[in-house]
């Protein structure tokens, strides 16, 4: 059977008797064995997703299957999947199983998705990499000794090697958008609050938000159609009207485009990746297009502000495993003080108790207004200067990432490089508004180079169609 590219390709030969959703399943399930090295998937449910397909199989043959009827889904180990392990890549959640279906996932299964598995990421969705992992890190296709980038690193692996046509990941600052980037495939953020995040595993509650990785924007479009919307369980959730965003995709003629000057300028931004953007940028002037440079003056708090923010965010949310409720429970604690401190300290890796820790100090009476406030505040201007240009530009255009994906066990060694890895992503996360990472060649050592698209809040259609085109036209320049 062939690599998909998207939904409508299946379709067409699941129309024609060509295949069907069991061989589609198995064909998948095939891949994941042979590529186990990748260790993109902590788990897979074979008859479970047979099941699936066969029942999606008899509704094509009735006429009543659902807009999803042919996707094969992965989903990354921190949504809830009623009976499933859940377990947010990490020690402390050995052995829970989700009491409940999350509302994005839930509303796959309605739309006759099959689910496949679940997939590895860093540990509570900490990390760029998906090193901090308890299962050991995902790793990249196009090289296995490197990183596929995180947190949704066995997600995007997973799409990139063909394991399943799509991956639902979480976003936080570039989560879905950086690893996206290093694996060459689509990954898309929408707007926070824009799809529900009941079912989500917490790590900074206003960041976060359910994103999409897929081997095309029209599947990105499709699946954002089919998880958005209000939620009864999620207070958060948008009560906005959600658009046909599949049947949206025609650009428009000509539009205004920004790129951040400051990013192309930075020091340690990969030549290559310079490039490539800068490529881009010729190829939408060529096309019409206002491009023109903006200043963005915020750009060095961005990381800073984001850490500190979500730091705080992630030692509130995190504070309810303490090896009482679920999950590990530490075999040598005696009182329970010693039950928490050694389930908390057995339980979590590194990565995560380190941003537990400085959580918690910016957090304390005698740091609060000196760090958390003091962010918050910077948070806001950093939100209205990003809303300013995305009223005069459509777009702002900037790369990915700094560089392309490195090698395992590099970043790791030097925390703050980690950090700074996700430098172009969180203005977006801080700004709250929707960006989509979509492939832009490779490098001289063939490595994937991403593009990054951001557009106004609960602009998506807009954002999908431009970059639906960038996709086509960038393709063309590959060819």
């Amino acid at each position: 059977m062939r690599r998909f590219n998207s939904l409508t390709e299946v379709r067409h030969e699941l129309t024609a008797g060509t295949t069907s959703c069991r061989q589609l399943v198995e064909y998948y399930l095939d891949n994941i064995r042979r590529k186990q090295h990748l260790n993109a998937f902590l788990e897979v449910w074979p008859e479970e997703a047979l099941a699936q397909a066969d029942a999606v199989d008899a509704k094509l043959a009735a006429g009543t299957a659902g807009k999803l009827a042919g996707m094969v889904i992965g989903l990354k180990d921190v949504l809830a999947y009623e009976g499933h392990a859940l377990q947010s890549s990490s020690h402390i959640l050995d052995g829970f199983k989700s009491l409940f279906t999350g509302t994005a996932v839930q509303r796959l299964l309605d739309e006759d998705a099959i689910l496949i598995g679940r997939q590895n990421c860093d540990e509570f969705a900490m990390g760029a990499s998906n090193e901090t992992s308890f299962f050991g890190p995902a790793r990249n296709e196009v090289d296995p000794e490197r990183v596929p980038g995180g947190s949704s690193g066995g997600s995007a692996v997973a799409v990139q090697a063909d394991l399943c046509l799509a991956s639902i990941g979480s976003d936080t600052g570039g989560s879905v958008r950086q690893p996206a980037a290093f694996c060459g495939i689509v990954g898309f953020k929408p707007t926070y609050s824009r799809i529900s995040r009941y079912g989500l595993v917490a790590y900074a509650s206003s960041f976060d938000q359910i994103g999409t990785l897929t081997r095309s924007v029209e599947d990105a479009a499709l699946l954002l159609e089919v998880m958005a919307g209000s939620d009864r369980f999620d207070s958060t959730a948008s009560q906005r009207e959600v658009p046909a965003y599949s049947q949206q995709l025609a650009p428009a003629p000509h539009y205004r485009i920004g790129y951040i000057k400051d990013c192309l300028e930075r020091p340690g931004l990969n030549a290559e990746i310079k490039a490539a953007t800068e490529q881009a940028l010729d190829r939408f002037r060529g096309q019409g297009h206002v491009v023109e440079g903006v200043d963005f003056p915020y750009l060095d708090y961005i990381v800073p502000t984001y850490y500190i923010l979500t730091t705080a965010e992630a030692s509130s949310n995190l504070s309810r495993y303490d090896g009482v409720k679920f999950g590990y429970r530490a075999p040598d604690a005696t009182d329970l003080e010693s039950l928490y401190k050694k389930t908390r300290s057995q339980g979590f890796g590194p990565e995560v108790q380190r941003r537990i820790l400085l959580g918690t100090f910016v957090l304390s009476a005698s740091y609060y207004d000196a760090y958390y406030t003091k962010a918050q505040r910077v948070r806001r201007l950093i939100k209205e200067k990003t809303d300013e240009l995305l009223r005069e530009y459509d777009f702002l255009v900037l790369p990915t990432t700094p560089t392309t994906a490195f090698r395992i066990g590099d970043v790791n060694k030097d925390t703050l490089a980690m950090y700074l890895a996700d430098i172009f992503t969180v203005q977006a996360s801080l700004a709250g508004v929707p960006a989509i990472s979509v492939p832009a060649g490779t490098d001289s050592q063939g490595l994937p180079i991403g593009l990054q698209i951001l557009s106004g809040a609960f602009r998506e259609e807009h954002l999908l169609a431009f970059a639906n085109s960038v996709t086509e036209t960038l393709a063309s320049v590959e060819a």
